[in-house]
């Protein structure tokens, strides 16, 4: 069952979830149907994880299923390598994003091109999650969004839901998946959706429409996007946390955009995003990472590449800056929704 049989899942039971408890679902319901699957990381055990993700997994299906690591993010991403070599579905965890360096060669080198340089006797149907973005005062060391990184990087295919249903779906896919993919968890709304106005209370998944997840298997297709609401007046992309802050200026700002919700960036629904622009004759492209060489930049050459005789006005791009992520100052770095409202006014205006 996928997202793409609209009859099986509106039929399917729901509750509601947080992001958290979605992740926990999609990984509690792939070890139970593949004896392959292997979920392995700092403190996933017994603790569950620094976010609790993995909470309840060690005691259900055992430490030889769901097991715990030295501090070695190379030592984790090399094992899981061997793991996928050998026919096993290994899902390591890298507790921060920020972290993942240090496994860099082992996913280059090895896991993109395994089935490359083996001529496909060999494959990496690994799916290393981990959390990135800014957003709860991680400073420089917890806060980074690398995810360019890894969408240069050929053979490595790169996902990032923004709310519970598509990470339950995403990540079935993902570990499905005979290529390894690198599956990003935004932070910030692990817990609830964020519109980018830090000072205002918090919300949480409870009630929210894309906190419903369907009870049991299904998965979303890997490089299907989303478009999270019609419009005319012009095109927004984003991923993650991005796409509520997007939202919230929108709706707050009374403007009839578009906003499609990449979800998977490797691959890009190319389609989708053509479609759009070309409809809306303007684009906006939002999200943390450093403005530099950022997936907005991909982004912003394919849209004009591919719909320059359709664009009204230049492309714009709300970023994080090009320094490290501050700790005092995150919510300046933070592309919020003043900086996403002036962008859409220049926008609106050109």
């Amino acid at each position: 069952m996928t997202s793409d049989d609209p009859i099986s899942l509106a039929d399917a039971p729901a509750r509601s979830m947080t992001m958290i408890e979605a992740i926990n679902d999609a990984l509690d319901i792939m070890l139970e149907r593949d004896p392959d699957v292997i979920l392995l990381g700092e403190d996933i055990g017994y603790f569950g994880g620094v976010f609790r993700c993995t909470a309840g997994l060690q005691e259900k299906h055992g430490k030889t299923r769901v097991f715990d690591t030295p501090i070695s993010e190379c030592g984790i991403i090399g094992v899981a390598v061997g793991m996928g070599a050998y026919g096993l579905r290994p899902v390591p965890e890298i507790q921060f994003a920020d972290y993942i360096y240090p496994g860099l060669d082992q996913l280059v080198s090895e896991a993109a091109r395994l089935r490359y340089r083996s001529a496909a006797e060999y494959i990496a149907p690994m799916t290393v999650r981990t959390p990135f973005g800014g957003g709860i005062f991680g400073g420089q060391t917890h806060s980074q969004s690398p995810e360019a990184l890894f969408t240069h990087v050929s053979g490595l295919k790169t996902v990032v839901p923004s709310t519970p249903h598509d990470a339950k779906g995403l990540l079935i896919s993902a570990i499905e998946d005979n290529d390894p993919v690198i599956f990003f968890e935004p932070k910030r709304i692990y817990n609830g959706p964020f519109d980018g106005y830090y000072d205002r209370p918090a919300k949480s998944w409870k009630d929210h429409p894309d906190a419903m997840v369907q009870v049991g298997y299904y998965s979303i297709p890997l490089g299907s996007a989303r478009t999270v609401r019609s419009g005319n007046a012009l095109t927004i992309l984003a991923y993650g946390t991005m796409v509520h802050v997007a939202e919230g200026v929108c709706r707050e700002k009374g403007v009839d955009a578009e906003i499609i919700d990449l979800r998977t960036l490797v691959p890009l629904d190319i389609e989708a995003v053509e479609k759009s622009v070309e409809k809306t004759g303007r684009c906006l492209i939002a999200h943390e990472a450093t403005r530099t060489s950022g997936f907005g930049a991909e982004l912003s050459a394919l849209v004009t590449e591919r719909c320059f005789y359709h664009l009204e006005a230049p492309v714009e791009r709300v970023t994080g800056f090009d320094t490290p992520y501050p700790h005092s100052l995150e919510w300046a770095y933070f592309p919020g929704p003043v900086r996403i409202g002036e962008a859409i006014d220049r926008l609106l205006e050109g």
